[in-house]
């Protein structure tokens, strides 16, 4: 992705907002590690962090452990709360860091409609790339989780891989290497979006002073 074209979000509008505040979602099915990066984004940054997991409710938890995969009826309440609850956060901090599964574009463009909603808020996706096998062994390994290695297949079946070209706020991560590398690369990922961000912000505080000055 180039890391100067402004995300979509910013596009849409006519005139950008004076502030801007970030919701950055970690996605990718179960097992690639995408609680293990957001907390580490989370305190890098200083962000508040909303484990998706934790927004399922009873009956969508009951259903994975089962080995059921869940419909997309299952998943939009789940998918809304979560939205909700990161747009929430906002409102003590300037960003967000979100783990969330979304698999399909569909369901990433539920989170999207935040910025519809709230102009300033800025979407963004971490998606943390890898192969169904690495994400079975991974999966083999956790203990107490509800997820299946059964559900691995079903999650990988149901993924809608984004297209950078096409889903421009997403930015792609190979997992395949170690924790700490991926860390790292998460967060230079990040990083680089919100200076593109602080930028643009200063871009447009000095055409701002640039037509005061006119108006004297």
């Amino acid at each position: 992705m180039d890391a100067t074209k402004p995300s979509p979000d910013v596009i849409g509008h006519t005139t950008l907002p004076d502030h801007f505040e970030h919701i950055f979602l970690v996605t990718g099915p179960a097992g690639c590690g995408k609680t293990t990066v957001a907390q580490y984004l989370a305190e890098q940054m200083g962000a508040p962090y909303v484990e998706g997991d934790d927004f399922h409710p009873p009956a969508n938890k009951e259903k994975m452990g089962s080995g059921i995969p869940l419909t997309d009826a299952d998943r939009w309440d789940w998918l809304i709360a979560l939205k909700n609850e990161a747009i929430k956060q906002l409102q003590t901090s300037n960003a967000c860091i979100v783990t969330c599964s979304a698999l399909k574009k569909k369901y990433r463009d539920v989170i999207r409609v935040a910025n519809y909603e709230h102009p300033t808020v800025q979407i963004h996706f971490v998606y943390l790339k890898v192969d169904e096998e690495v994400l079975q062994k991974r999966v083999a390994e956790r203990i107490g989780h509800y997820m299946k290695q059964e559900m691995v297949h079903s999650q990988m079946v149901a993924l809608e891989e984004p297209d950078e070209d096409v889903e421009t706020d997403v930015m792609k991560i190979d997992v395949r290497n170690d924790k700490e590398y991926v860390q790292r690369e998460a967060w230079k990922s990040v990083e680089a979006k919100i200076k593109e961000y602080d930028a643009l912000k200063e871009q447009q505080q000095q055409q701002q002073q640039q037509t005061n000055g006119t108006h004297h």
